[in-house]
């Protein structure tokens, strides 16, 4: 038989528990002033190669998910990552092995992958987690059960149906999102983006959403009233050109909302305050607004039509 030269020897790696079969000269060639050449190079500048275990396969102590990228770059010249591997994870393994052709650019990729996770806005997945994670035990202070979400992206999120209650969301982003069902009662939604929300059939109980934005969100058939009586706080709120319709909003607090051309009809507005509401253009046909403060409130335009109980003159003046 021939005599093979020792670059073309094979060699078996245990790279954390995983095998790797390679060649001599692909761990020499490509970069030969790295570990893995040295450790098997027969020159004067070789370093000694690691134990063996019970089959002859040189161990190494690192992880095999991330080096297997860079055996590949070794054995092709090309560096491909899978999109489940973390660059920052490659980019440690190859600073280790001294591959220092690959750093640059794993280093651009590392910086790239950081970036666009934190762009990135959360998930259904990730708001469930957190959930499962979150002791009930109404042993505890209620302060320390509530979750905080603040400032944090939810655009476009699908959390529709679940429990959200005692969340702080203030500031939150949440544009676009799909609340459908969701309960949000006692939540903190102050000054949050809800802007082009579907929020229909939305528990809403007692809720401080201070300054919101639901801009055409739509929460038709919502119910923001509190058997115990908390009252839901949405003063300043922007609802312009939203769907309320047959929504539950007795003893609701909208001073100085902003609720033009709304749909309200068949709404129950009992001892609702919307002095100084904006509400030109609303339809507020066959609801029930006893014992509401409208005082102050821009009713230009509004749709009255087929009210439950009379409007009363002294509910609209200053």
């Amino acid at each position: 038989t021939m005599a093979k030269s020792d670059t073309d020897d094979w060699i078996t790696l245990n790279v954390g528990g995983q095998r790797f079969l390679t060649c001599r000269s692909t761990l020499l060639l490509k970069e030969p002033g790295c570990m893995l050449a040295r450790m098997f190079a027969s020159q004067e500048h070789n370093m000694m190669p690691s134990s063996q275990d019970s089959t002859g396969a040189f161990c190494i102590d690192r992880s095999p998910k991330y080096f297997e990228p860079i055996l590949n770059y070794l054995r092709t010249g090309n560096l491909i990552i899978d999109p489940n591997v973390n660059p920052e994870g490659v980019l440690e393994e190859a600073k280790y092995y001294g591959i220092d052709s690959i750093i640059p650019k794993l280093e651009s990729l590392a910086h790239t992958h950081t970036v666009q996770r934190d762009a990135k806005p959360l998930t259904r997945r990730d708001v469930v987690d957190v959930l499962i994670g979150t002791s009930t035990s109404s042993s505890k202070d209620k302060s320390e059960q509530e979750l905080r979400f603040q400032g944090t992206n939810l655009e476009g999120a699908d959390l529709s149906r679940l429990d959200l209650r005692h969340i702080n969301f203030k500031y939150a982003n949440l544009r676009g999102a799909n609340l459908t069902g969701a309960n949000m009662s006692w939540s903190l939604l102050e000054r949050a983006d809800l802007s082009h929300c579907q929020m229909e059939g939305a528990q809403m109980l007692g809720v401080k959403m201070v300054c919101a934005n639901l801009e055409a969100a739509n929460l038709k058939g919502s119910n923001f009233e509190d058997p115990a009586g908390s009252r839901a706080n949405l003063e300043g709120v922007n609802l312009k050109g939203a769907n309320l319709e047959g929504s539950i909003m007795a003893g609701i607090n909208l001073r100085v909302a902003t609720l033009k051309n709304v749909n309200m009809q068949n709404c129950d507005l009992r001892m609702a305050v919307l002095a100084g509401a904006d509400l030109e253009n609303c339809n507020l046909s066959g609801s029930d607004l006893h014992e509401a403060n409208l005082r102050g409130a821009n009713l230009k335009d509004a749709t009255l039509e087929l009210m439950l109980t009379p409007l009363h003159m002294s509910q609209t003046i200053r």
